[in-house]
């Protein structure tokens, strides 16, 4: 027991210093640590496998769209990237640069890509000549370089893996439709399999993505009020199209330019899983993207019978479909018990001597902790609704969280008020100026417009800042 007082006792409280609780929970939950290379991680194992979970359920979503998968270079020429005017000033301060090569120094700088639009553009003139060859709907899983001041494991690090999709359109309607059915996949996706409701709506001039017309984003609330941008989807218009002399002979025999899309998210989702689901004990992980489901753990293992028992609910478990260890280490029960809890597993399963005597387990759900005792005849029927009911639960004490940190500003004052002392979502009423918003970023020390809601509330007819006609009822808030 002295071990296991000291495994939970390795974690800060989340009450007393979040930034210090999520930073052991990375460490101590083995997720990721630090390495000799300034702002890059080692995702470890446990960490990475719930990555390969996140990429496999996003990557069947992407197929199923009809999109396919391509990899693109990792280095973008200088020129090239000079091609599109407000794309490279948005990524400029961000930018890594390979000046020379073996001991040569290059002709022209190479720089290690922060995004891949201009990659694709280049690629698509190529290969774009008739509406026939239209839509090109691509995806790419890769790595990104953006040489960040301040980093964080998972949140903010120089180098992060993500997927960015790509597309080019016939018409301006499709890219438009596309762009709004990806981020529907990505509402679906943190929904149904990262049990993480989230609010959604357009970026403002100022917030959107260097370069799109129109930016659309995910931001899930995390624990202690402060909000994530967990995916965007871009409207490129035919910006980029008409920068790479990207062009097509339509159905009416004219040469017209594509309409582009592009949308991603990446490894910051685990920082949202983190942040919005675990507690002081460790991770807490929704069960579809565990990378153990359940743990099976032998009580008095060395007694006759226990270990075989085990090592059989374990096979019935991996048959039935079950992401499944079993722990027939050395180690005593109670420090295997923080062990798994540490870990996020969503389901412990124990078996002693007692137990197979009386035909039966015991259950722990690492949500909620409760216990219960069930037949070992109705073992695998039972793990598959607990689970199922563990996702529900967790989304619905997530979306309480994002609720009671949603509050509503009508005036200057209340705005300030909630700002400085209420962490959370602020809706509030704007007037469409970007001298307001950066006068509210000041004033509140960097709450900033988090998006415009598809469904807007008319809260007043005033800008909350200025005073002037309302135009968009907009979420704010503070970020990571």
């Amino acid at each position: 027991m002295a071990q296991q007082k000291k495994l939970v006792e390795a974690i800060t409280s989340r009450d007393e210093d979040f930034a210090k609780w999520y930073t052991d929970i990375v460490k101590k939950a083995e997720l990721a640590d630090y390495s000799g290379i300034k702002g890059c991680m080692v995702i470890r194992p446990h960490g990475y496998a719930i990555w390969e979970n996140i990429q496999k359920d996003l990557d069947r979503r992407f197929k199923e769209t009809g999109h396919e998968n391509v990899y693109m270079p990792m280095f973008i020429p200088e020129g090239m990237l000079q091609k599109e005017k407000d794309h490279v000033e948005g990524f400029a301060p961000e930018c890594a640069w390979v000046t020379v090569g073996g001991s040569e120094k290059l002709n022209e700088r190479l720089c290690v890509r922060p995004t891949s639009e201009t990659l694709f553009c280049e690629h698509y003139s190529k290969i774009v000549n008739s509406y026939r060859d239209l839509p090109k709907l691509y995806n790419q899983w890769c790595s990104v370089v953006r040489w960040e001041k301040t980093t964080r494991p998972f949140l903010r690090t120089s180098e992060f893996l993500w997927q960015e999709g790509h597309t080019i359109h016939e018409t301006e309607k499709e890219a438009r439709e596309e762009t709004l059915r990806m981020l529907q996949v990505y509402i679906d996706f943190y929904k149904e399999t990262l049990a993480i409701p989230a609010v959604t709506g357009r970026k403002t001039e100022k917030e959107k993505f260097a370069g799109a017309i129109e930016t659309y984003t995910i931001e899930p609330m995390m624990h202690n009020g402060v909000a994530l941008q967990g995916g965007t989807s871009h409207f490129f218009g035919d910006g980029f199209a008409r920068s790479f002399n990207i062009t097509f002979t339509g159905r009416d025999n004219t040469l017209q330019y594509p309409f582009q899309t592009s949308w991603g998210v990446s490894t910051r989702m685990i920082g949202a899983l983190i942040m919005v689901h675990s507690d002081d004990d460790g991770l807490v992980l929704p069960p579809r993207v565990a990378p153990i489901q359940v743990a099976v753990i032998p009580i008095a293992q060395k007694k006759e019978g226990v270990l075989e028992k085990a090592s059989e609910l374990k096979n019935r478990l991996i048959a039935a479909g079950f992401r499944v260890k079993l722990d027939d280490s050395d180690k005593a029960p109670g420090w295997k018990f923080s062990q798994y809890e540490m870990l996020g597993v969503p389901v412990r399963v124990e078996i002693g001597p007692k137990d197979i005597e009386n035909g039966q387990c015991v259950l722990v759900r690492r949500d909620t902790r409760e216990k219960m005792f069930i037949s070992l005849d109705k073992l695998e029927d039972t793990i598959s609704e607990l689970l199922a009911d563990i996702h529900e639960s967790m989304y619905k004490a997530a979306q309480k969280n994002l609720e009671e940190k949603t509050f509503t500003a009508r005036t200057h004052e209340e705005f300030l008020d909630i700002a400085q002392n209420k962490p959370g979502f602020i809706k509030a009423m704007w007037c469409g100026d970007t001298a307001c918003e950066d006068q509210l970023k000041d004033e509140t020390g960097g709450v900033k417009s988090r998006c415009i809601p598809f469904v807007e509330e008319q809260l007043s007819d005033k800008c909350v800042c200025c005073g002037k006609p309302a135009k968009h009822m907009v979420f704010w808030g503070r970020q990571y």
